[in-house]
């Protein structure tokens, strides 16, 4: 399974009230682990920048004004090679950047994306219900490092490679990568890079034991009813 990990920088939040893409940052992974290929790209959106949104991203009309436009074959046309048939990832991606994007590809006659994607605003919301689900309240529950979104900001590459991990703790934490198909061969440390295999994370806290006292206890009973011989009083 091919995902495509994305994450959009705008001059503002609506497509038809005259805003656009300044940024574009894309992660791949390969059956739930990262395989290293990303997509980058700063964009100009041949308009003034408003301060709310320089505010939030720092990418000022002068910085922007030297870059390519959309249309241009190192963007929209790159990134839709990137993408491919992928399986779409974002954070409010069904709210905001996916259709914000082929609002994009559409007025520059080009193809909108029609991939499946997943939201892991959604997810989240689900999986965590009443809690704060922004993507940097979503890192500090996982213990993921932010201290470079801290110190520099927003940054479409560096929120998708924040998302990605994110992602991988939403969908399953330590297991992401496991892949039983390994070919004949094949060493079972190789590194995910369409190969299917990639080494697992370790959780950031170790999970809390779901035995309780009561069974604890009926455990040593039994224990003690097999006598000192017992096979597992031994140590492993």
């Amino acid at each position: 399974m091919r995902e495509i990990v994305f994450d959009l920088e705008t001059t503002g939040f609506k497509f038809a009230e005259g805003h656009r893409i300044v940024e574009i940052g894309a992660v791949e992974m390969v059956n739930g682990a990262v395989t290293g290929r990303t997509y980058h790209a700063y964009v100009n959106p041949q308009r003034d920048m408003p301060i709310e949104a320089y505010r939030v991203h720092g990418l000022s009309e002068e910085f922007l004004r030297d870059k390519p436009v959309f249309t241009d074959p190192a963007i929209a046309p790159a990134f839709l090679e990137f993408v491919g048939g992928a399986r779409l990832v974002a954070h409010n991606g069904i709210g905001f950047d996916l259709p914000f994007l082929n609002a994009e590809l559409e007025a520059a006659r080009l193809r909108p994306f029609d991939n499946e994607i997943v939201d892991t605003l959604h997810m989240a919301r689900r999986k965590f219900p009443g809690a704060p689900a922004s993507l940097d309240a979503l890192c500090g529950r996982f213990g993921i490092d932010t201290k470079e979104r801290e110190r520099d900001g927003h940054g479409a590459l560096l929120d998708s490679r924040l998302l990605a991990e994110v992602y991988i703790e939403l969908t399953g934490g330590a297991q992401a990568g496991l892949n039983f198909a390994r070919r004949d061969g094949e060493p079972e440390d190789k590194a995910s890079s369409g190969g299917g295999w990639g080494k697992a994370r370790p959780r950031p806290r170790a999970l809390a034991s779901r035995i309780t006292d009561d069974e604890a206890r009926a455990h040593a009973a039994f224990l003690d009813e097999m006598g000192e011989g017992c096979l597992w009083r031994k140590p492993a």
